[in-house]
């Protein structure tokens, strides 16, 4: 723990120019933690927000299991994390992995009536069926009572959608939302990101059903007061029923709540705005995204959410470095659990999680072992690199042909299943022509009448039989993933041997649906691809 420091040392060793903005927003909030249970404070936070260099660093790593290292270990292995975005420190009791879709729906609609300040809903779109109509009718039986127990209603509900995928159709993620936007107006939000990369030419010629290829609003988060899930899923009665994906609760994680909740807001600020009427409007001085300056509105917007970035990362340096002790769940539980979250928005300029992926899979030696999903899997060329060259040995799990979520689509997109066959096959040569095929081993997932949708990555140390990191939300690790939507999720650090048991079960029930991929995988008749197939496979690895 660092010593003591007087405020006026702290101020000027924290003040930069680029920070000098967001102390206005800290000084209102900087004691919202005492509001809540009592906690010990979060370990030190490394130096303030900066561009990381291209090239990942190398950190040396402790030898022995993590069990074995306790806190100090496991701090000093995973540190670096908060050289580029806030850490918040949680008891792991407070974190449970769902493991359904429907235990995932469920959830929802009993945190969503159970609301009483705030529901914040980020998803690329809202389907239109009868599950999602009874999300819908959960916000406005909780708007209700809101208005029934108060004249000045505190519960607020903000949904964040992808402004081309929500308005698809006629009936449409808008048309599910508008009923409530009209009745609670002052109450309700509706903000639908639009690209700034989809504009001018290229957007009266894109086929409606084809220009969410170019860029979308891809965030999954899903808040309810102080609790929050984060998931690669949507809020679509696929993803509640039959379409296998991952989810995390964090309950009673307030900090963890705000951050996500004013990243929404954030992203929601640089939104267009639907109105009761379903027209859309773009907020007082904001750039529009399509119809104003591409530069513009990326400078703008990337202000707008880095603030919330550096603001939550001073925050969480202040109450540290200042002895505060009314932290998350205090009394509930030892604080032995760090969550990072990683936020990438290339079109906006931000890297963070591209930037920390590529350090994890860097630093990832002979000592762990790293078991990645990916219902896309369609590795960056960078990303590949570093797995081919680590040391870490690779379990890699992905989509067998027939649970590919584009399976049996109709036109061009009836082909996406064989062209991940085919990046399938010639990662998997690569492999073998390096001679790593102990090190590397590529799995398909199987389920019948199922998709496949899950995401993100464990990470085991040397002798550890649980995982002690795992990283989950709604990046793919592919091309669209890093350089065209929007994406966050979260790196969960954790000594909680039952949170670690946690993580372990949900990877071993994934994997245990798999079988593992050989040369004879790629030789049976339906993995054949054709030519055509190939030859449009890198437009395919780009856009979908």
């Amino acid at each position: 723990m660092a010593a003591p420091m007087s405020w006026r040392r702290l101020v000027h060793s924290m003040y930069t120019p680029a920070i000098a903005g967001v102390f206005t927003r800290i000084s209102d909030r900087l004691f919202r933690a005492r509001d809540r249970r009592g906690g010990s404070s979060v370990f030190l936070l490394a130096p303030l927000l900066a561009e990381a260099d291209p090239a990942p660093r190398h950190v040396s790593r402790p030898t022995g299991s993590a069990g074995a290292q306790g806190t100090d270990g496991l701090c000093s292995h995973f540190r670096w994390m908060a050289e580029h975005v806030p850490a918040f420190r949680v008891p792991g009791t407070h974190i449970h992995v769902l493991t359904s879709p429907d235990q995932f729906y469920q959830t929802m609609k009993a945190r969503i009536k159970t609301a009483k300040r705030r529901v914040v809903m980020a998803s690329l779109y809202l389907g239109t069926g009868q599950l999602e109509q009874e999300l819908v009718d959960c916000m406005e039986e909780a708007l209700l009572r809101s208005q029934e127990n108060s004249h000045d209603p505190d519960l607020k509900v903000s949904v964040l959608l992808d402004y081309t995928r929500g308005s698809r159709g006629q009936i449409n993620s808008r048309t599910m939302l508008l009923p409530l936007l009209q009745r609670f107006t002052s109450q309700m939000r509706v903000s639908l990101y639009h690209t700034p990369d989809l504009r001018g030419l290229l957007r009266l010629l894109v086929p409606q059903r084809f220009n969410e290829t170019i860029g979308v609003q891809h965030i999954k988060v899903y808040l309810f007061d102080d609790s929050i899930i984060i998931s690669g899923a949507n809020l679509s009665d696929s993803y509640f029923t039959n379409r296998q994906d991952r989810y995390v609760l964090l309950e009673n994680c307030g900090e963890v709540a705000d951050f996500f909740s004013d990243l929404v807001e954030a992203v929601g600020d640089v939104s267009l705005q639907l109105q009761p009427d379903d027209s859309v409007t773009m907020l007082e001085g904001m750039v529009h995204p399509y119809k104003g300056n591409r530069q513009d509105f990326s400078v703008a917007a990337r202000q707008r959410i880095m603030e919330v970035m550096t603001t939550a990362q001073v925050r969480q340096r202040l109450l540290n470095s200042s002895g505060d002790s009314d932290h998350e769940g205090a009394g509930e539980g030892e604080e032995d659990t760090w969550v990072f979250p990683l936020v990438q928005m290339k079109p906006l300029g931000i890297q963070v999680d591209e930037q920390v992926t590529q350090r994890l899979l860097t630093d990832a030696g002979p000592d762990s072992t790293v078991f990645l999903t990916s219902g896309y899997f369609n590795l960056t060329r960078a990303y590949m690199g570093l797995v081919l060259g680590a040391g870490a040995s690779y379990r890699i799990l992905t989509a067998s042909p027939e649970v590919n979520g584009f399976f049996g689509a109709k036109g061009v997109a009836g082909a996406i299943p064989a062209a991940y066959i085919h990046i399938a096959r010639q990662f998997y040569n690569q492999v073998c022509r390096l001679g790593q095929q102990e090190r590397i081993h590529l799995h398909e997932y199987h389920r019948s009448q199922w998709t496949f949708h899950a995401k993100g990555l464990w990470y085991y140390l040397q002798g550890q039989g649980r995982p002690c990191l795992t990283l989950i939300g709604s990046p793919n690790f592919g091309y669209r993933s890093v350089h065209r939507d929007l994406e966050a999720q979260i790196a969960i650090v954790t000594e909680n041997e039952e949170l670690q048991s946690q993580l372990q079960e949900e990877q071993e029930t994934l994997y245990r649906r798999s079988s593992e991929v050989s040369d004879s995988t790629f030789e049976q008749p339906d993995r054949h691809v054709k030519l055509w197939v190939k030859l449009v496979t890198p437009l395919i690895k780009n856009f979908f």
